[in-house]
């Protein structure tokens, strides 16, 4: 992996060149946006909402439950942080209608961008120590539209 960055709304954000990564982000976000236009309100405004888990692996105590069942676990994942991204799809309907919804998404995306980086940057003692060489050394997932249960610390971005 290489850092790189991206240019989104007037906005350049870091990003990692990873081909899987980008897949996944992709297809993701394709699911919530043909479930979202399934779903579009005549008022031109769906809701959805992506998350991201990040785990950390820990080695599974022993005990004789799993091994007596065949279900013994050298690893076992978990969750210690939680990102709840707030998707709103609109449809414009004029021309106008786009660029005015550009022009009042990009200050909002800075804003959240900027409230990222200040919360990661802050809190910080809860993430795991790195124990691998890996190239990702925290497993991660990206859910859609998931349940509200988890066992991860929760920051919510909403733009």
């Amino acid at each position: 992996m290489r850092p790189s960055s991206l240019d989104v709304l007037d906005l350049t954000l870091p990003t990692v060149a990873d081909p899987e990564l980008e897949t996944l982000i992709e297809t993701r976000v394709g699911q919530l946006v043909r479930q979202l236009s399934s779903t579009s309100s005549p008022s031109g405004g769906s809701r959805g909402e992506l998350a991201l888990r990040f785990f950390e692996k820990r080695r599974r105590k022993g005990g004789l439950g799993g091994w007596l069942t065949g279900t013994a676990k050298a690893e076992e994942e978990i969750c210690w942080e939680v990102w709840k991204l707030k998707i709103t799809l609109t449809s414009p309907r004029t021309e106008t209608e786009r660029i005015t919804l550009l022009r009042a998404e990009a200050p909002a995306l800075q804003r959240t961008a900027m409230t990222i980086v200040k919360i990661v940057n802050r809190d910080k003692d809860h993430i795991p120590p790195i124990t691998t060489s890996e190239m990702n050394p925290f497993p991660y997932e990206i859910l859609l539209n998931p349940r509200a249960e988890y066992d991860g610390k929760t920051i919510g971005f909403f733009a």
